[in-house]
């Protein structure tokens, strides 16, 4: 795209590179050979009057410079093209990639459906999941390196967009043959045997009540309230004993097989958990308070219609996927 003298391919050559750090990737990209893609970096070294990436045997690595000027460089790219006007979207046709950062938990809940309805509807599109629980999740969303995180946020910042998707409560899982497997969950029972759960961050990463703040969004890091269990089992003069937390949902089955301990985990987990056969699903015996799961994107993305489309998929993955109520 040209506008006068003023080449804003070279902007988007430094877009393409500096995401992807890699000059065969970026022309794939921008459908250039990785020769043309070295041309045009070459020719905004010269505009810019200094090396803007170093190769190494890492890939391109963005020189001290480039990282100033990124954001603000790239945040206008986006302007313009908003500004300019964009070619409607067709998912049938498109070759491109979108970028999501979302937890393990989501990406066995939501993902695979949105990847099933990708490879029906548009096949050039390619998907990357990055984990939601990346300590510069707000920096990549505002740098363009996220297009979209899906997660459960306590605080989005006026800059970014939000759109919830559903609301998720708690269950426990335990082992078939469990002490307490052949009746109702009592209030004792999270008191009387440990529990195991999932964290992927702490106190020792800056989180707060389950909650990790960067750049004004603040994220869950723990996979269940923790707070409402506390206050729960303190009205029967109880706490509760972590005997595991660990950072991958899909680990549970395995780590409940052959323990007596509980997990309490996202009720919309559960089914996935429970293939197996081996795990049983039961209702938490205190009120839990219902998560807002949301999808959270740059206002620069707001009226992108390519965007907007993947929004929209992914609130079609939610409607689609299966709801199962715990004995």
């Amino acid at each position: 795209m040209t506008i006068g003298r003023t080449d804003l391919n070279l902007v988007k050559v430094f877009d393409a590179v500096y995401e992807e750090r890699n000059l065969l990737r970026a022309g794939k990209r921008l459908h250039l050979s990785q020769s043309a893609v070295s041309h045009a970096l070459a020719r905004l070294h010269e505009v810019v009057g200094e090396a803007l990436f170093v190769r190494t045997s890492r890939g391109m690595v963005p020189t001290a410079r480039a990282s100033g000027i990124a954001q603000s460089l790239r945040e206008s790219l986006r302007r313009i093209e908003s500004a300019l006007g964009t070619e409607p979207f067709d998912p049938a046709r498109a070759v491109r990639k979108f970028v999501v950062a979302a937890n393990d938990h989501l990406t066995a809940v939501l993902v695979s459906r949105l990847s099933q309805a990708l490879r029906r509807e548009a096949p050039g599109v390619d998907l990357v999941i990055r984990p939601s629980t990346r300590l510069d999740l707000a920096e990549q969303i505002d740098l363009g390196g996220v297009d979209l995180a899906i997660g459960i946020f306590a605080q989005v910042p006026q800059r970014l967009h939000a759109a919830t998707l559903f609301t998720d409560g708690e269950v426990v899982l335990l082992r078939k043959g469990h002490p307490a497997a052949r009746r109702k969950l009592a209030l004792q029972d999270l008191a009387r045997w440990p529990l195991l759960a999932v964290a992927v961050g702490g106190q020792e990463e800056g989180a707060v009540g389950g909650f990790i703040l960067e750049r004004g969004l603040a994220r869950q890091v723990e996979m269940f309230d923790r707070a409402r269990l506390q206050e729960a089992l303190a009205g029967i003069g109880a706490a509760p004993r972590f005997r595991m937390l660990v950072p991958h949902s899909l680990a549970i089955p395995e780590l409940l097989r052959g323990s007596d301990m509980l997990s309490i985990v996202p009720a919309s987990l559960a089914p996935a958990l429970q293939r197996g056969g081996e795990v049983l699903v039961r209702a938490l015996p205190y009120a839990g308070n219902p998560a807002v799961v949301r999808a959270v994107w740059h206002s620069r993305h707001a009226a992108d219609p390519a965007h907007d489309w993947l929004r929209g998929m992914v609130a079609r993955a939610v409607t689609s996927s299966p709801k199962r109520r715990p004995a």
